[in-house]
């Protein structure tokens, strides 16, 4: 059974850092793409950033773009999102999530972290 674990949310003033992390445990992601995505108030899902298992081809949504890094680490079989420059409207519940090779679409997901940015 596969499981993404994150780890690394908190508070956070405007303009600071945090580093979220996901390990996965149970299988790797090869073929798969990887994801942040998060869920502030009012809003539907937002995915973030996302990465190729297999090449580490990055895309970012524009929202945060220049502020935000997502890496893997296959050894550890884990991805991480760095996140510079923060905002109040960062604020929401990141969820580390796997697409599904065939369909693309985002079907394993995490329990997912809080991050809260305010001053």
């Amino acid at each position: 059974q596969v499981q993404l674990v994150e780890s690394g949310g908190g508070s956070v003033q405007p303009g600071g850092s945090l580093k979220l992390s996901c390990t996965v445990l149970g299988r790797t992601f090869s073929g798969s793409r990887m994801g942040w995505l998060r869920e502030t108030p009012g809003k539907e899902y937002e995915l973030v950033a996302a990465i190729s298992w297999d090449t580490g081809v990055t895309a970012y949504a524009t929202s945060v773009r220049g502020r935000f890094t997502i890496s893997r680490d296959s050894a550890k079989n884990a991805i991480d999102l760095q996140m510079d420059t923060l905002k109040s409207e960062d604020t929401g519940v990141y969820y580390c999530a796997a697409s599904d090779v065939a369909s693309g679409k985002f079907t394993s997901w995490g329990q997912g972290t809080q991050v809260t940015v305010t001053s």
